[in-house]
């Protein structure tokens, strides 16, 4: 099982960046769809990005088109989360989420990967 590790959470105005990182152990890396989803407080986790195993597609909640872009880098065993013009309401834990059977494609339809990071904490203030 793959183990998953994020970082680059924290405090930010409206308006601001922040770039979230998923570092993933093992050298299977690249044989796993990889998401990141996310969880405000009182409500339920949701997907967030999802981007295929070569890196070729992405997927992403319609409210975060045009301001979040997911990557990812096989050699390094990690994927990313650019998140620009941030909004309070992106105020939650973004958690990195791995899966070697599903797809991207199937995560943004609802399907839960198998393997979850702790969560990183992004704030952002008004």
């Amino acid at each position: 099982q793959v183990q998953l590790d994020e970082s680059g959470g924290g405090l930010v105005q409206a308006g601001g960046s922040l770039r979230l990182s998923c570092a993933a152990s093992g050298r299977t890396f690249s044989s796993y769809a990889m998401g990141w989803f996310r969880q405000a407080p009182g409500k339920e986790r949701e997907f967030v990005a999802a981007i295929s195993r070569s890196g070729d597609a992405t997927f992403y909640v319609d409210s975060v088109k045009g301001r979040f872009t997911i990557s990812r880098d096989n050699a390094k065993n990690t994927v990313y989360l650019q998140m620009n013009s941030l909004k309070p309401e992106d105020t939650a834990v973004y958690y990195c989420a791995a899966d070697r059977i599903t797809t991207a494609q199937a995560m943004r339809a609802g399907r839960a990967p198998d393997a979850w990071g702790q969560g990183t904490l992004v704030t952002v203030s008004s």
